[in-house]
């Protein structure tokens, strides 16, 4: 399913920020899922539709038992092209604080059902809902699910372009300024131009993290350096190495909508033919050295991905970690201690950027 990896420390801010929404139909769902041996992560999908549209589309929510949620969302993204999203708050407190370190979350959440679970799909004017949900009620059927299914129409008006608009250049460090890939902007102000269109993969450049690798990768990419971008989401980061000098990048994202989204935006970048992302597990996939490693992930990641970074690594190759929140950097630091020297650490709003190399062989 499509999903987004959406790194927040302040959930309650952000869910208060969306019913701010002035004539907005929200959708935004949390889902709390164990991603393959190293941390649990908060996934949000938002998407944000004005009502008073022309178009009706029809939204299906089909009700189910939590432990059958994988189950029944795999099968109801069959329906639709681009993506479900899913409510299922049972371990809302767990995800919360192993993720986010925080202990606020919105009363409204902390009221929803743990007993039931929630998936919702929207269905396309053009498309026939009546054969989704027959074709949804024979499959868990068939496979003895209990659910109940729901139908309502939802008007649509162009919400594509509604979120785009609050999408606006970005200054970045001293060179880049990061560009909405369907904005046009008349003065760079002699800055390196990345258009970016994060699609539903993490990666603006808002984001202190993102910031974070960002500016950080102007000081330390040279001419020529191959770059190696682990979760590289929409490709930001890759893409500006190469923007900066870098003669190629590598990136890898364990989630395939982020690789598709992180090749579209090299595509528009001009630098496709230097930049390669497959869809992995942090370097399952990976081979050779580098000069350059950036890893925007989360702390429990980092940890697990350093245990054998080193294997890709030159004698002088500079090791780039963010997206580590300020409750978690001693434990950082602390896995990184016998292998690497962290030569810089930059902070910025809750969040740690560290640079490091690798000690030398003894």
């Amino acid at each position: 399913m499509f999903v987004n990896t959406f790194l927040t420390r302040n959930i309650k801010k952000y869910s208060k920020k969306i019913k701010n929404g002035v004539k907005l139909f929200f959708v935004i769902s949390f889902i709390f899922a164990l991603k393959s041996r190293f941390e649990w992560y908060i996934i949000c999908n938002v998407r944000f539709i004005r009502k008073g549209a022309t178009m009706e589309w029809t939204q299906i929510t089909i009700n189910v038992k939590p432990e059958d949620v994988d189950l029944v969302g795999d099968i109801a993204n069959m329906t639709v092209p681009y993506g479900i999203y899913i409510e299922d708050y049972t371990d809302l407190e767990l995800g919360v604080q192993q993720i986010a370190h925080v202990d606020l979350i919105d009363e409204d959440l902390l009221k929803k059902d743990r007993n039931i679970a929630k998936i919702h799909i929207y269905i396309d004017p053009e498309d026939s809902p009546a054969e989704a949900i027959a074709f949804l009620t024979e499959r868990y059927q068939s496979q003895g699910i209990e659910h109940t299914i729901e139908e309502e129409k939802c008007e649509e008006d162009d919400w594509l372009n509604n979120w785009r608009k609050y999408f606006k250049p970005t200054e970045v460090g001293k060179k880049l300024l990061i560009c909405p890939s369907w904005y046009e902007i008349e003065d760079t102000k002699g800055r390196v131009v990345l258009d970016i269109d994060p699609g539903l993969a993490f990666g603006t450049g808002k984001h202190e993290t993102t910031r974070l690798c960002l500016s950080t990768l102007e000081q330390y990419v040279k001419e020529g350096d191959r770059v190696l971008d682990v979760g590289c989401g929409s490709g930001i980061l890759g893409i500006a190495s190469i923007l900066l000098g870098a003669d190629s990048a590598f990136g890898v994202d364990i989630d395939q909508m982020a690789v598709r989204t992180a090749i579209e935006n090299a595509k528009v970048n001009k630098v496709a033919d230097k930049f390669e992302v497959v869809c992995g597990d942090l370097t399952e996939k990976v081979e050779g050295k580098y000069d350059i490693i950036v890893a925007n992930i989360v702390a429990d990641a980092i940890i697990f991905l350093s245990k054998g970074v080193v294997e890709f690594m030159n004698d002088d190759t500079v090791y780039i970690m963010s997206g580590i929140i300020d409750t978690r950097l001693s434990d950082v630091e602390n896995a990184l201690e016998n292998d690497f020297d962290i030569i810089d650490k930059i902070f910025d709003n809750g969040w740690y950027c560290l640079v490091a190399k690798a000690k030398p062989l003894q």
